[in-house]
């Protein structure tokens, strides 16, 4: 591809060229494909990258199985881009190239993205709450392509350098561990609390660190799959449940001696689950909704009631959480490289990545596709 700019200031064109690149792209559900594209051209404001490290998240299993989801139909309110998109927003790279006026990132340095999109001009945006934009939109779903190429170029806001001592795998896994961060700051979570976690995938796995960092007193985890429930309890849980076969209300209640749980974290979604965090949740606790539902849920709103339980939801998360945990992973207070339990090629995205979390969940927490194999 051929690409022309003109440059006002010296009235001369500037004349860039492009090689076609493999990418991985959503065409429906279940119609994920690698195929070829053009490689995208950096302009003024803009960054270019080589993507390293891209995760896999539960949005876009959700995607792959019955999407589109939060890929648009039709164009993006914000974008103006509609499926077929490159995927990939968990991720991080090596800058390439930088565009007219960008100057805190350069070519070579290490960066990890943040991919969430918001239009400040919203009735959220205006108010400080940009990531709960009425046309929230994300690198890698709604626009800009994704970390899934070869090259990737966005909007400079989007790229952040990772400190020296930070692998780019480690730096792949700062957007969900930014999702648990956000939701532990936003809960009224205090030094000395006894905590649960409903779900023990990568964002429950997170909330685990940063409650262990921030000084919970007991950290349990409800899991069905054993291997994550032992997963959970190395990275600082103190006791872990199994659904299908204890009374998790009733441990709940051992452990904290007949008080209750003073907050819950929901990072699973699943009705039975959260009416159990319900019934193990203490008068005046507090219960975080983390999970994205794929069904509407019953919830006994009663139950909340009598007990006066806050409710609430955690959407994404600020730059502030998303920042604090670079600086945290600088720092060596989290360390979730053992999250990662398989890296795979490009071309291996939808069998051994898409597929296998599909139909092998136990054995995996986070999945990532090492772009540059």
């Amino acid at each position: 591809m051929l690409n022309t700019t003109l440059d006002t200031g010296t009235a001369r064109a500037t004349l860039k060229t492009t090689s076609p690149m493999e990418a991985v792209r959503f065409h429906g559900p279940r119609d994920i494909r690698v195929e070829t594209i053009d490689e995208p051209v950096c302009g003024k404001g803009q960054v270019k990258i080589r993507p390293a490290f891209v995760g896999l998240c539960g949005s876009d299993i959700h995607e792959y199985t019955g999407g589109p989801v939060l890929i648009p139909q039709e164009p993006h309110n914000i974008t103006g881009r509609s499926y077929p998109v490159t995927l990939g927003h968990e991720f991080s790279g090596i800058v390439e190239e930088v565009g007219e006026g960008v100057t805190h990132v350069s070519p070579g340095q290490r960066v990890v993205v943040r991919p969430t999109i918001f239009d400040r001009q919203c009735t959220a945006c205006k108010r400080g709450y940009g990531y709960c934009c009425e046309n929230i939109g994300f690198i890698g779903l709604s626009g800009y392509g994704g970390g899934l190429a070869k090259y990737h170029v966005a909007p400079a806001e989007h790229f952040y350098p990772i400190p020296d001592n930070v692998s780019l795998e480690a730096a792949a896994l700062i957007e969900p561990l930014a999702v648990a961060w956000h939701a532990v700051n936003l809960s009224p979570f205090k030094m000395g609390d006894n905590v649960m976690v409903v779900g023990g995938g990568p964002v429950g796995i997170g909330i685990v660190q940063v409650l262990k960092l921030q000084g919970a007193k007991n950290i349990m985890v409800s899991e069905l799959y054993e291997k994550r429930r032992k997963f959970a309890i190395e990275y600082g849980a103190t006791h872990t449940f199994d659904p299908g076969q204890e009374d998790v209300t009733q441990r709940v209640m051992e452990v904290t001696d007949s008080i209750g749980a003073d907050v819950i974290f929901d990072a699973a979604g699943v009705e039975k689950a959260l009416n159990g965090a319900i019934s193990a949740c203490r008068t005046h606790g507090t219960i975080v909704n983390v999970a994205v539902w794929e069904k509407k849920p019953a919830i006994p709103v009663n139950d909340l009631m009598y007990n006066e339980v806050n409710y609430t939801g955690s959407a994404l998360y600020d730059e502030g959480s998303f920042e604090a945990v670079i600086k945290a992973l600088g720092y060596g207070q989290l360390k979730p490289e053992k999250m990662i339990t398989s890296k795979i090629k490009l071309n291996e995205t939808v069998e051994k990545g898409f597929e296998t979390l599909v139909n092998d969940r136990e054995d995996h927490c986070k999945i990532l596709i090492d772009v540059q194999a």
